[in-house]
């Protein structure tokens, strides 16, 4: 299938002809299809390292990664048809083709959670300490995962011209914003050309960091769920900046606040409460 140019130009990067899909034996297979099974590929290998360095049976997360890999794309799924349902008005059946994008991360954070509660009851094990784990192979995912985007040329925003500028096609760029940044873009576009934040890149690049502080922290954990509190805290305030800056937001039904800044904003209140309860019980104890 044909692409188009993608480039960073600041940075000298350019990407002649970047497609959507490839063709094997006449049948269409998405680039973004294939990045995201090749971050669940790697996130369950990451899970299943960080199982053997923290001495659990790595098993255990094999057989947890095939539900929750499965009910996670159906919650992203969801979550995404959900809050953008005007898309998906007039053609409903288009709910259930994923090959194009629509996947939420939160909707399948919270199928993901969901999962690991009952496979943890049914397993009998500790859910605490099952989501510390997982959380690796979370972040592994989606910092890989997030590169689909970057074939689908969407998940960005507004004009820049700062050092990671991402230069796209107008008439590419301009199916994945909302009809209020179209506006805001519009006076930018020079040469049929638009330059925009790549946020799917920054939140990579973020979770990347996050990945790695968690594991440097591991050993030094206080309680079994503060890697997953950790997560849950240090995304959302990643989120936070980086949703300001898209012009593709899934919006809060019938007003302007952007569904996944507020998710992230109770992530992080939240986060923030449960570590201190925990810690300041520890102390108590002691």
């Amino acid at each position: 299938m044909a692409g188009c140019e993608v480039s960073f130009p600041n940075l000298g990067i350019y990407f002649e002809n970047v497609g959507k899909s490839i063709s094997v034996f006449g049948f269409q297979i998405a680039f973004y299809g294939m990045v995201i099974t090749l971050g669940m590929i790697c996130g369950y290998l990451a899970a299943e390292w960080q199982a053997k360095r923290t001495g659990q049976n790595p098993e255990l997360y094999l057989d947890f990664a095939i539900y929750a890999i499965i009910f996670s794309v159906i919650g992203a799924r969801i979550y995404y048809v959900i809050f953008a349902w005007d898309e998906f008005r007039d053609r409903p059946f288009q709910a259930f083709n994923i090959r194009t994008g629509g996947l939420a991360i939160y909707g399948g954070v919270i199928a993901g959670v969901l999962t690991a509660a009952v496979y943890s009851k049914i397993k009998k094990v500790n859910f605490w300490m099952l989501t510390d784990t997982a959380i690796t192979g979370l972040l592994t995912g989606q910092i890989i995962g997030r590169w689909g985007n970057f074939f689908n040329k969407e998940a960005f925003g507004a004009y820049t011209n700062n050092l990671f500028a991402m230069r796209l096609p107008w008439d590419v760029a301009r199916y994945h914003v909302s009809a209020s940044s179209v506006e805001e873009l519009l006076p930018h576009v020079k040469d049929g050309y638009i330059q925009v934040h790549p946020t799917f890149l920054y939140e990579s690049v973020w979770n990347l960091v996050l990945l790695v502080l968690i594991l440097l922290y591991t050993k030094h954990k206080k309680f079994d769920g503060e890697l997953f509190l950790l997560y849950l805290g240090g995304y959302g305030l990643g989120r936070i900046w980086i949703e300001a800056l898209r012009t593709d937001q899934l919006l809060l039904w019938g007003t302007n606040i952007a569904v996944s800044q507020l998710l992230a904003f109770c992530m992080l209140i939240f986060s923030a409460g449960a570590i201190f309860y925990n810690r300041r019980k520890i102390v108590n104890r002691n």
